[in-house]
Formats: structure tokens, sequence, C-alpha cells
């Protein structure tokens, strides 16, 4: 029995109850509700409400658009999101990007955990370092607990997000905010506010099929995981974006303190959303990270794996500086969108599948000059940014790659 089979016989037996249609919503409400969206949303402020408004409308369509067909491959096939990988880059070749996965996976949960804290802190100051390892130990217990068995924990928690978000996002806009135009169009170009609106979606394209395997519809689970994540981000990036044209500050605690001046209680209404959406959203992070880990090695235990990223990224938010994401958005986008590119290419225009090989070399190669382009891409303004140029050429060239290939030798590549 090779490593692949033994990983997905593994977690299908960690795995038995499926998750309805409806769970995966709240999983996907619960990753959209989320502080780094906002402050994202803070970043296109300068382009007024009107472009930045169709920035967002643009980068989301895009990216949920491919965050539907990621994972609908996982929910068809019944496999995580690196396993899925091995389709196009082979059983062994999908451990490079789990790999890379961890790392970005441990990367967000830290920064995560240190947005949450600092956010918290503002609302009430007992400094970051209790507030991180209570956000921490929050998430270990959403761990402990199990996707398959949130249930009833996750309903009651999404019920007061939404609640708690409809009071901040009445508190922040103002009707003066629809008539706001640009004051500073140069700060960031319209492309560049698309591409950040992709970045988001696009940084969930490693971890969405570890969700949907387990859907007793797959198509609709998809469909409804991708249609709420892109829903709530979007809210998200707006009460961001308002908040900064409104009230001139890009800072969670900010927001809330100065859209309700006077209002008894808001600060611990805001508490309430900093942490619970922390929480819901981090601890995605790192159960993905328990299943990539899997990918690497079918004796890692993944819930044991999940809470020691956990750990680590509560302890690099306590002790290491996380303000500024925008290149970490970046990077997460020079490596995954080519590759879920080659896949989306293989899966369901060539419908080929070379997992049965150690290695998929013609995807690597193809992988490696997309992951290229998008660098260089980045340093271009174009009006839909860096992602949809990238993975259009890259699907292109794989395609016409593995076609010549087949039909001169013979053989899928």
């Amino acid at each position: 029995m090779n490593c692949c089979m033994y990983n997905r016989k593994k977690v299908r037996n960690m795995n038995q109850k499926r998750t309805s249609t409806f769970s995966n919503g709240l999983i996907w409400f619960g990753a959209g509700v989320s502080i780094a969206e906002i402050m994202t949303g803070t970043y296109l402020a300068p382009l007024g409400f009107q472009k930045g408004f169709l920035a967002i409308l643009l980068g989301h369509g895009i990216g949920c658009v491919l965050l539907f067909l990621a994972g609908f491959m996982g929910a068809r096939t019944r496999k995580s999101s690196m396993e899925t990988a091995g389709i196009s880059f082979g059983n062994k070749g999908n451990i490079l990007f789990a790999a890379l996965n961890v790392l970005q996976l441990i990367g967000w949960t830290g920064i995560m955990i240190y947005d949450g804290a600092l956010a918290a802190n503002g609302l009430w100051d007992i400094g970051k370092i209790p507030w991180a390892l209570l956000i921490g130990g929050l998430i270990i217990v959403w761990l402990l607990i199990g996707l398959t068995h949130l249930g009833k924990l996750n309903t009651v928690a999404m019920i007061a997000l939404f609640v708690l978000t409809i009071v901040i996002s009445a508190l922040t806009f103002g009707s003066d905010v629809f008539t706001h135009t640009a004051e500073a169009e140069d700060t960031i170009s319209f492309g560049a506010a698309v591409e950040l609106s992709v970045a988001m979606p696009l940084s969930w394209f490693p971890l969405i099929s570890d969700y949907t395997r387990e859907a007793e519809k797959p198509f609709a689970a998809t469909m409804a995981s991708s249609v709420t994540y892109g829903l709530v981000s979007t809210w998200m990036f707006l009460i961001g974006m308002v908040a900064a044209i409104n009230l001139g500050t890009g800072e969670i605690a900010g927001i809330i303190l100065q859209a309700g001046k006077g209002i008894a209680g808001l600060a611990a209404v805001g508490l309430a959303v900093v942490v619970l959406s922390t929480v819901t959203t981090t601890f995605m992070d790192a159960y993905s990270a328990g299943i990539s880990a899997l990918s690497i090695s079918g004796k890692i235990p993944s819930k044991a794996f999940a809470i020691a990223v956990t750990v680590i990224g509560t302890v690099g938010a306590i002790f290491l500086p996380m303000d500024d994401i925008t290149d970490f958005l970046y990077l997460i986008g020079s490596v995954f969108a080519p590759m879920i590119a080659v896949m989306l290419a293989d899966y369901y225009i060539l419908k080929e599948d070379v997992g049965e090989k150690k290695f998929g070399w013609i995807s690597f190669l193809c992988w490696l000059i997309g992951f290229g382009l998008y660098r260089w891409l980045l340093h271009v303004d174009t009006p839909l940014g860096s992602t949809l140029p990238d993975m259009a050429i890259t699907m292109v060239l794989t395609v016409a790659v593995k076609k010549i290939i087949k039909a001169s030798t013979g053989r899928k590549a």
C-alpha cells in the first residue's frame, strides 16, 4: 500500500460522519468573519467607495469562482486539498506543496492570533500576551472538539457573530460614504486593489477540500461554502474600507470605539466579535495544517499536529511583529495560484490523473513557469490584478504542453 493510499484510508477512518451543506456554510461564514479581511479592506480606502467597492466585487468574484472549482475537486474525489495536488504532481510530488501549505498555515495562525490579541487589547487593556494565550487556548478547544462534532457550538457561535457584525456594520456605515470620491488614488491602483481582493479567497485554495471532502452533498456543500465565504468576505472588506473612509482609522479597536462613541457596552460587543471571529477562522488554519501533515507522512497524528501549530502560532504572535501582511498574501498567491491552475487544467480540461506516478515533472515545470510569471505580474499594473492572468496563462500552457506530449508519445505527461 503506497503512502497516498494509506493517508486516504487513515483520514476516512478518522472522519466517517459526513457534514451537511448547512454546516459547511457555517464553517465558511466563520472563515469570512475575520479581522484580517477587515484590515485588508482598509487598504482600498484611497480609491473611494465606488471604485473600492467595484474592486472588492471583481476580486471576490474571480477568487470565489476559482475557490469553488478547487473545492469541488476534493468534494468529488473525497480527497484533502493536498491529496488532490497528487492528481497533477504525483503521490510524492504533492509532499512539496503539503510542506509549503503547512508553513503558510503556521504563518496564518500566528498572524490571526497576533491581530486578534492586538484588537482585543485595544478594547480591554490587559496586555497582548494574555489575549494571545486566551485566543490560542480557545482554538485548541475547537480543535479538541473536532470538525464533525462542532455542530451546535458552531451554530451558536455563528449566530452570535452574525448579530454582532450587524451591530458593528450599522455603526460604521454613514450615508455620506456612498458619494465619497478618491482623495489619494495613487496610493493604490485599481488593479492592485483587485489583487488584494482576490488574495483572500486565494489563501483558502489549499484548504477548502479539507472540508468539502467530508460533505454529504458535494456540489451543494461546495457551492454553499464558496458563496457564503464570498459574501461574508466582501462584507468584511466593506467594513474595513468604509471605516477607513469615514473614521480615518484602520485599527479594529479604533473602528469599534470611534463608531460607537457614547454607546454603553459597545466595547464588550466588539471584544466578542474580535475573539470569536479570530477563533473560528484560525481553527480552520490549524485544522488544515494537521490534514496537510498527513500528506507528508501518514504517521503524523493530525489533531496533535494542529494543536502544535496553534502553540507555535501563539508563540509567534507574542514575540514577532506581524503588522503588514500584503507581502505574505502575494507570496501565497505566487505559490498556490499556479498550483491550482495546473490542477484545474488536469482535472477539468485534460481529465488526467498522474497520481500513480511519484512525480508529475511536466506539471512541476508548468507550475514553476507560473510562479515566475506571477512574481513578474506583481510589477505590472493590470486591471484584473495578477492572479487571473497568471492562472489563465498557466492553464493554457499546461493544456498545450501536455497535449503535445501525448500526441507525440501516446502517453499522458
